[in-house]
């Protein structure tokens, strides 16, 4: 049995989209703005058998960013002694590469 969008409670809309010279694609106004994209925001094109879907691609800097920022608060580290640490940690990998 195939889950219908009613089993899982996820909206399927059509939207008709022209393929123009050179590959070229709008996507359409209410998507832009449902999904929040903006001039230069990068999609993904996936193909799975004969279906093409196109998704957002979230840029995963911010969300690393987050999470070191939190790990920073979890143990207490400012960003002083941070880069301190990274500092002392370039210094031995340097000196492995020296040793080996």
């Amino acid at each position: 049995m195939t889950p219908s969008s009613q089993d899982t409670d996820v909206e399927i809309r059509e939207f008709p989209i022209h393929l123009r010279e050179g590959g070229e694609i709008t996507v359409p106004q209410l998507l832009q703005d449902h999904l929040n994209l903006r001039e230069g925001d990068m999609l993904t094109l996936l193909q799975v058998g004969d279906i093409v879907l196109l998704t957002p691609k979230q840029p995963q800097v911010p969300q690393l960013a987050d999470k070191i920022t939190a790990i920073m608060e979890d143990e207490g580290v400012g960003l002083a002694e941070l880069l301190e640490g990274l500092q002392a940690e370039r210094e031995a990998i340097w000196q492995e590469q020296q040793d080996a």
